[in-house]
């Protein structure tokens, strides 16, 4: 932390912040300020501010004004686009008519260029427009990535048809919900998937939903009618390849009335409590993520990006693909993370830019050294979750000369990108950018994320070094504010905190505590709420705690994460009260494995024989959380979850592994 200057020193830094300012400008070929104004200004932060905070201007001067400048070029760009009115698929369009034919997405040994890449969305929006869906209609897309997936949602949005982004790990009454809450009107699944259809297809909100079975290629050679779980669904890879007559698709007669600010698509996340939430992702929102990214982190048109990351994400499929719909880079795609594959892809792709979580990075260091772990090109990684701890492990044994960590959330207003190589640090934003960009730190009750306000009724700005809950100001009017929201309205409103700073105003509550420097540097510390974060995934404890219940027949039960050294995110664990030692764990097991994605199964499961209630009938959750799996502190029988979904006791020899960070969970 920065410390106050003394009276002398303060006139000392004159010299040095007009040097820095005339270093900065002239590092990026211009003189943004005249020198006469920066010293006016310079003498005014120094008779009227805090000294701390004007050394702190004079460090981070030349970063802030770099960062004007890119900032400006994005701005300049989002607001041509939206005043001409372009949607994703024009901006797309531009892109094609520039290069059609270079490569757009590689994949194993396929590939689409971006002539290819519009040939089959076109014929997407012929298909479904053919069958009645207009404007406004929700189509749910269940789909593992390939080559395909974004010419899907790509091709129903040149006819304004919405889609799902649903995540391909979900099952059953999970994977029924987030059908409904989007009000689909149809189903896109991939014949991989189309098991996890046919499982509810007979439920409500499900029945009589229209399906359309995308095929693998050689799928119906290979698979005979009478095995084919979904009998009656339409073929549609068949039907798009019968359907064009050549490389065209006329789309005259589809009307052209699809604005920036109208619905693209639904991107899932959990929230902070209950079952996934569908964030309306729109076409400026969209826009405004993919060329955030582009811009702030000096994308150039030669980059190929490694994208290994799932396309339901707005990390993969809003990041990632939208680098290269919008800006006209090249993206690998791979099906499935593989730590031992990555920097292997790398090569075989030429790849100059990696995207990660913070599990990715944690896994590829986690392998045995090799020497493809320096023969890459990679010169930026890109993501979030990369915790400091393993950030310069991480850099030094793999060569990369940038990371780029981010923060923020699918369906937030308050985003913030690590330009210049700041160790874990998520983000910062300028003290000149505050009134553009409105977001800060507020107090809150770090236990339970309850706002704190002061004897006037409002919020309470969090000082340098002080933690607090990040929130951003909502302005409906701008792209770089504005907040959308949920396709459930009342969903949506729980996020949104009125009156934070004077009658009337409003703010997106993030939920996440983090905390600030003096330099303008934002650090992540915790989540506040029921949901956790375990394996690039949000996890919400109500639903895994729902499923549980329903499995074993107890009346109480409480799902919490608690931490993993070395490890980002917090694990799943569950307390089951069972005084009587009714569970059969291998039947538990069974239906954990069948309702719930390996992502949010609990890795631990404690079985009390006392209820530790609250005066409100409640669990203590907080203190089974303090507890975690510490065998010290627990007399309760602890079950650990094994590789093959089934659980044995957890030992004090499991603990010892855990406790030195070198378990591989």
């Amino acid at each position: 932390m920065l410390v106050e200057l003394s009276l002398r020193q303060k006139f000392v830094t004159l010299a040095g912040i007009t040097a820095a300012g005339m270093a900065a400008s002239l590092a990026i070929g211009q003189r943004l300020i005249p020198q006469s104004i920066l010293t006016g200004i310079v003498l005014y932060l120094i008779t009227g501010d805090r000294p701390s905070t004007v050394y702190a201007s004079i460090l981070s001067l030349p970063r802030d004004l770099r960062t004007a400048v890119i900032f400006l070029k994005l701005n300049v760009s989002l607001y041509r686009h939206e005043r001409s009115g372009a949607t994703v698929v024009q901006i797309f369009e531009r892109v094609v008519a520039r290069h059609p034919n270079k490569v757009a997405f590689l994949m194993d040994d396929g590939q689409l260029t971006f002539a290819e890449v519009k040939q089959l969305a076109d014929r997407i929006a012929a298909h479904f427009y053919a069958r009645g869906f207009r404007k406004g209609d929700t189509i749910a897309l269940l789909m593992e990535t390939r080559l395909e997936y974004p010419c899907v949602w790509l091709g129903l949005s040149k006819i304004g048809v919405v889609t799902a982004l649903i995540n391909s790990n979900l099952r059953k009454e999970t994977l029924r919900h987030s059908i409904t809450v989007a009000h689909s009107k149809a189903i896109i699944v991939s014949s991989e998937l189309a098991g996890a259809i046919a499982e509810i297809n007979e439920q409500d909100g499900i029945k009589g939903l229209p399906v359309h079975l995308f095929r693998t290629e050689n799928a119906g050679a290979e698979a005979g009618a009478s095995s084919d779980p979904l009998p009656d669904a339409e073929d549609l890879r068949l039907s798009l390849d019968s359907g064009s007559s050549g490389s065209s698709v006329d789309l005259s007669s589809i009307p052209n009335d699809i604005s920036p600010k109208d619905k693209l698509v639904y991107i899932y996340t959990s929230g902070t409590t209950g079952m996934p939430k569908a964030a309306v992702i729109t076409n400026l929102r969209y826009t405004f993520m993919a060329l955030g990214c582009y811009y702030m982190l000096s994308f150039r048109d030669d980059d190929i990006i490694y994208n290994s990351l799932p396309l339901y994400h707005s990390a993969g499929g809003m990041i990632g693909v939208g680098s290269v719909l919008l800006c006209g880079v090249t993206a690998a795609l791979r099906k499935k993370f593989s730590a031992s594959n990555f920097w292997t892809d790398c090569i075989r792709y030429k790849c100059t830019v990696a995207q990660y979580i913070g599990e990715i990075c944690r896994f590829v260091l986690m392998t045995p050294p090799k020497p493809t772990d320096t023969q890459h090109t990679v010169r930026l990684m890109f993501g979030n979750g990369l915790r400091p701890q393993i950030w310069p492990q991480f850099v030094a044994r793999f060569n990369i000369a940038q990371i780029g960590e981010f923060y923020g959330s699918t369906e937030g207003n308050s985003n913030l990108l690590n330009i210049d190589n700041t160790m874990g640090a998520v983000g910062f934003v300028p003290n000149f950018a505050k009134a553009i960009y409105p977001v800060t730190l507020i107090r809150c009750d770090e236990e339970t994320g309850e706002i704190i306000r002061g004897s006037n009724g409002f919020c309470i700005k969090c000082k340098p070094g002080e933690p607090g809950v990040f929130v951003g100001k909502i302005n409906p009017k701008k792209a770089l504010n504005s907040f959308v929201g949920y396709a459930d309205k009342a969903a949506s409103e729980k996020k949104v905190l009125h009156d934070v700073f004077r009658k009337g105003d409003i703010f997106f509550n993030s939920g996440d505590i983090l905390v600030q420097d003096l330099l303008g540097n934002y650090y992540f510390k915790d989540r506040t709420g029921d949901t956790f974060r375990w394996r690039g995934e949000n996890v919400a404890s109500s639903e895994v705690e729902g499923v549980i219940t329903t499995i074993v027949g107890l009346k109480d039960c409480a799902v919490y994460g608690v931490d993993i050294p070395e490890t980002e995110g917090k694990a799943g664990m569950a307390a089951i009260v069972d005084p009587e030692g009714k569970v059969d764990m291998e039947q538990l097991a069974a239906g954990i494995r069948a309702s719930l994605p390996a992502y949010a199964r609990p890795l631990f499961i404690r079985v009390l024989s006392e209820v530790p209630m609250t005066t409100t009938f409640k669990l203590k959750k907080r203190d089974l959380q303090v507890d975690g799996y510490d065998l010290g502190k627990i007399r309760d029988p602890i079950y650990f979850l094994q590789s093959n979904g089934t659980y044995r006791l957890f030992t004090t020899a499991d603990h010892e592994l855990i406790k030195s960070g070198k378990a591989r969970l």
